[in-house]
């Protein structure tokens, strides 16, 4: 077994994780580990790969898509900071609605958001990219899943495995948990177990996106602007509840739709089969140009063992509350600290909330680490005078 230490261990490299990182590096603290299960950085901030070859920005979001800046001014400053360019959700047109299997789509007078939903040029991949690219390289590791959490009251030790299945043991001061509530209690031992109270409330947070599946299909024009449609559809027929315009300028055309089947229902169909009934339903919606797509994706994230578990195959995710973000007492007080976006305030469950709450369990971190170094000043103070 492989011992390595680490005054701070972050579980999980999606946006949490790696804006705490950031933090910490802005706090001159850099011996720290961020341990991620997946085989590339984002977590359920999932773009596509370049459509085009040299056109960076041709890329399409098959997790989160938008942000409010009038809502969310600090995911808008860190935006802002590094750069990244954005633009306003298209929804300038009609909309269309499917009221029932045998009826034809009506055409119904659009609505724009307000405030507007804005989106990144090159899709949400962009924030993590840049994040990403700031931080040490060496601090950052992939393809290691963490699976046991224990507690001596002095360190906590994390058993992760790495590719060829061998245990590698972390031993560290203190552990932010960038994975969501439900995904960290369901798949993570803790020794000593987490008090029930804490245990049963992570279990019982919805994980955002986990339930949830998009397609999306990209065309060289957005077509249905031209018939004065907005690229907006609702369904009561499916197999794609909800439609939207994803294009993205200097990019392809695109429309992307949340599924309405059930999770439990998907996971027993092909995923071919889910492509064939989402390519007629855009035929269906907005006529035979829509069969001219150049490319299609589906991101079924409640087969994704990394943010999905068993309890999210029959739930709906919402925004609800967040849960407690720590340790009340016992060895796990001021050791662990969950920073998800399902523990922020404000925003759980939003890309805003992800920084909102890295942000918060840093500074929580920040605080304890200067009241144990106290503590330890008095106590080896006392033990001198002893």
């Amino acid at each position: 077994m492989t011992m390595q230490t680490a005054r701070i261990a972050i579980v999980g490299g999606g946006l949490a994780g790696l804006y705490a990182a950031r933090l910490l590096e802005h706090h001159g603290i850099d011996d720290y580990v961020l341990l991620e299960s997946r085989d590339d950085w984002g977590g359920r901030i999932l773009s596509t790969p370049p459509i085009a070859s040299g056109v960076p920005q041709d890329r399409f979001d098959l997790g989160p898509t938008w942000f409010w800046p009038a809502y969310q001014p600090q995911l808008d400053r860190l935006i802002d900071s590094l750069g990244l360019e954005r633009f306003m959700q298209h929804e300038d047109g009609d909309m269309l609605v499917e009221y029932a299997q045998d009826a034809a789509p009506k055409r119904v007078r659009g609505y724009g958001s307000a405030p507007p939903s804005m989106r990144l040029v090159g899709g949400m991949g962009v924030l993590i990219d840049a994040i990403r690219s700031g931080l040490a390289s060496d601090n950052l590791i992939l393809g290691q899943p963490v699976r046991r959490l224990r507690c001596d009251g002095l360190h906590i030790e994390l058993d992760a495995d790495d590719a060829q299945g061998q245990v590698i043991t972390y031993r560290a001061e203190h552990v932010l948990l960038a994975l969501p509530p439900r995904l960290a209690a369901a798949s993570i031992s803790f020794s000593p177990e987490l008090p029930g109270t804490v245990a049963h409330e992570w279990l019982e947070t919805a994980t955002w996106m986990a339930p949830h599946a998009k397609y999306v299909a990209l065309y060289d024009e957005p077509f249905w602007r031209t018939q004065g449609l907005s690229g907006e559809a609702r369904s009561a027929w499916g197999p794609l509840g909800e439609i939207h315009d994803a294009s993205m300028p200097g990019g392809s055309a695109a429309l992307f739709g949340f599924f309405s089947v059930a999770a439990r229902v998907r996971h027993g169909v092909y995923i071919d089969v889910l492509r064939t009934h989402c390519r007629a339903q855009l035929r269906r919606l907005f006529g035979a140009e829509a069969s001219g797509f150049k490319a299609d994706f589906i991101k079924d994230w409640a087969a994704d063992p990394c943010t999905a578990t068993p309890h999210d195959m029959d739930g709906l995710a919402d925004h609800g509350h967040a849960p407690a973000a720590g340790v009340p007492s016992g060895l796990w007080r001021n050791r662990i600290i969950g920073i998800a976006s399902e523990w922020s305030i404000r925003y759980p469950g939003y890309v805003a909330g992800a920084i909102e709450a890295a942000d918060l369990g840093v500074r929580a971190l920040l605080r304890s680490e200067c009241g144990s170094g106290a503590h330890r000043e008095a106590d080896s103070s006392r033990r001198s005078k002893g």
